[in-house]
Formats: structure tokens, C-alpha cells, sequence
């Protein structure tokens, strides 16, 4: 299965939710290339960024974890 790199934007605004991101994330650790968190504590948020080969249901199910915004940025090749 061909795959393209990809980088998904994580924003934390519920920590309760943290437990359920880590879960996903390593369910998919095979995929993921490297990880970056960090804590925004100014405003109450963590910001989180994850370089993956594309799996397009990891990035669906963040998506749908409540108090988290995610966006994906595919690279073309």
C-alpha cells in the first residue's frame, strides 16, 4: 500500500481527552514518524504536531475526540 507523508496539527482543549489522543496514538505508532508536544499553559491548551505516513483513519478518529481541533497537511508526492 503506497502512502504519502503527512503532518496533523493537534490542539488540546480538553485534558480529559488526553488519555483517548495517547490511546490512538499508540494503536497507530507504526505509522508515526515523530511527535512534538507542547504545553501552552497561558492558555489552558496543549499544542501537539505528529509526522505520519497517512493513514487516513487515524486522522478521522482524532477528529471525533471531543475537546480537540486537528488539521492534516498531506505532501503532494
Amino acid at each position: 500500500m503506497e502512502t504519502r507523508v503527512a503532518i496533523i496539527g493537534i490542539i488540546l482543549e480538553n485534558r480529559d481527552s488526553a488519555q483517548k489522543l495517547n490511546h490512538l496514538l499508540h494503536e497507530y505508532s507504526d505509522c508515526i514518524i515523530g511527535r512534538m508536544g507542547l504545553p501552552y499553559p497561558k492558555k489552558s491548551i496543549n499544542i501537539i504536531s505528529i509526522a505520519i505516513d497517512t493513514i487516513n483513519t487515524l486522522s478521522g478518529k482524532i477528529g471525533k475526540l471531543e475537546g480537540i481541533t486537528s488539521k492534516v497537511v498531506y505532501s503532494k508526492a
